[in-house]
């Protein structure tokens, strides 16, 4: 799944790679979108193990 210039590794569903220029945006909106579709799949709720800082 891509999503703006960031895409989930091919190699491990845990990182999200950066192949196109992704901004933090994409970044932040790939992990909400995740979240979401795993909780509405699975009635999981994942949480995110990296902080991230600043403004959107």
């Amino acid at each position: 799944l891509k999503w703006g210039g960031a895409q989930i590794s091919e190699k491990h569903a845990g990182f999200i790679v950066n192949v196109d220029q992704a901004t933090a945006t994409d970044y932040v909106e790939l992990i909400a979108h995740i979240q979401q579709v795993i909780k509405e799949t699975f009635d999981v709720t994942l949480e995110t193990e990296v902080r991230i800082i600043g403004e959107e």
